[in-house]
């Protein structure tokens, strides 16, 4: 009853009060995505509209070629084939992998606050994350057993 209730309101909020049965596409046919009709409302946990979201124009998208990881990547393909050429394409990778490595570590100024680092030895007191396996949790667990029923 709470999800015939959820469905009419998503529907009243969507502008159609009933479904129109779509007719079925001959085998083979794969069906065509639908037109976008504008913003569309998203249906929040109460069952209410949450928010309107407006749908992706042609002009906010950019095209395939124009993304910048993919031009790095393919400038990182085309200096690699260069330098096999030159018979220096290992160095190439290998220096290529360690600079990857160095650009995507953070240093603890990067970090946003209340965020807690992997490493407790970082973090303030030296507190561990959620879900970090403790010497003293680790021999508790030889002793007596999990703690599954406690």
């Amino acid at each position: 009853a709470a999800v015939e209730r959820r469905l009419a309101e998503f529907r009243a909020a969507r502008g159609s009060a009933v479904a129109a049965p779509r007719p079925a596409d001959p085998p083979g046919v794969s069906a065509a995505p639908e037109p976008a009709e504008g913003p569309r409302a998203a249906v929040g946990p109460g069952g209410g509209a949450a928010q309107v979201r407006p749908a992706p124009t042609a002009a906010a998208v950019a095209p395939v070629w124009a993304r910048p990881l993919l031009l790095k990547v393919l400038l990182w393909a085309v200096l690699l084939a260069l330098f096999a050429e030159l018979e220096l394409g290992l160095p190439y990778f290998v220096l290529s992998l360690l600079y990857w490595m160095y650009a995507c570590t953070r240093g603890p100024a990067e970090r946003r606050p209340g965020e807690l680092s992997a490493y407790s030895v970082f973090n303030p007191g030296c507190t561990a994350i959620a879900g970090t396996l403790t010497a003293e949790q680790l021999e508790r667990e030889l002793h007596y057993g999990p703690a599954v029923g406690r």
